[in-house]
């Protein structure tokens, strides 16, 4: 009986890779489960599509996010990220960026909405348990990319549905929840100059010209209390009134 090559010759040659273009594929495995591939620089990252990207259940939990929740319930006050759970927590970041990844490329985003959701609650938790303050910040400067990446695929979800107003005010209720990020950091002035941020505007931009939507209740409200028309801004106050109490 032959052996099975161990090699990736064929894999690798059937499938170049191109440097700056990210390359990704779903297939399924020998037991029919869906999976995902990465085209890397010298191998291919595969991934599973549901629980953690690895397949691993961290003593039987889902993620590692999961495992650290139940553990600092089960330990309390005592419960603390030493080296060796700061190390697993980063494995966990990397592998959920290389996913979220591959569900953008393939505009698969509600995947990618969970997967950010999922980094930044880890995040949150990592913060919150920090052994020191550089670690903290070492993960909390990818705070803004994660949130640019759920921001931009939720909105691009409402789009496919045909929700182009939703999908616009996903991106401004987006765009100051970054903003109370770079104030907390006391990084205000950078805000406008942001490449994120940047990004997120023109998609906004691009929304309205394309779809023709018209300025919010909430735009035109602004716009009256500028111009100093009190009467009419009470009148959009009332309307926008009646919308929240009908919902």
């Amino acid at each position: 009986m032959s052996k099975r090559p161990q090699h990736l010759d064929f894999l690798l040659a059937d499938w170049p890779f191109s440097m700056g273009q990210v390359l990704v594929r779903q297939i399924q495995g020998a037991d029919k489960r869906e999976l995902l591939q990465m085209r890397v620089d010298m191998g291919v990252l595969q991934m599973e599509v549901k629980g953690r990207p690895d397949g691993v259940m961290p003593e039987g939990f889902e993620t590692y996010y999961d495992y650290l929740v139940a553990l600092a319930f089960e330990e309390g006050e005592s419960f603390q990220l030493d080296d060796e759970r700061c190390t697993e927590i980063d494995r966990e970041f990397y592998q959920f960026y290389h996913r979220r990844i591959c569900w953008l490329t393939l505009k698969q985003y509600a995947s990618a909405v969970k997967d950010a959701k999922h980094t930044l609650a880890l995040m949150d938790f990592s913060s919150a348990y920090a052994p020191d303050p550089q670690w903290s910040v070492m993960h909390e400067q990818y705070r803004p990319f994660v949130m640019f990446h759920k921001i931009q695929a939720s909105a691009l979800l409402d789009l496919e549905s045909s929700s182009a107003e939703s999908a616009k005010k996903i991106i401004d209720d987006g765009l100051q929840s970054l903003e109370k990020v770079f104030e907390k950091h006391d990084a205000s002035e950078h805000f406008d100059d942001d490449g994120f941020v940047t990004k997120l505007r023109e998609m906004r931009e691009a929304i309205v010209e394309h779809y023709e939507l018209g300025p919010s209740l909430t735009e035109q409200l602004a716009d009256a209390i500028a111009a100093e028309q009190y009467e009419l801004a009470a009148q959009l106050r009332d309307r926008m009134d009646q919308r929240a109490g009908g919902n």
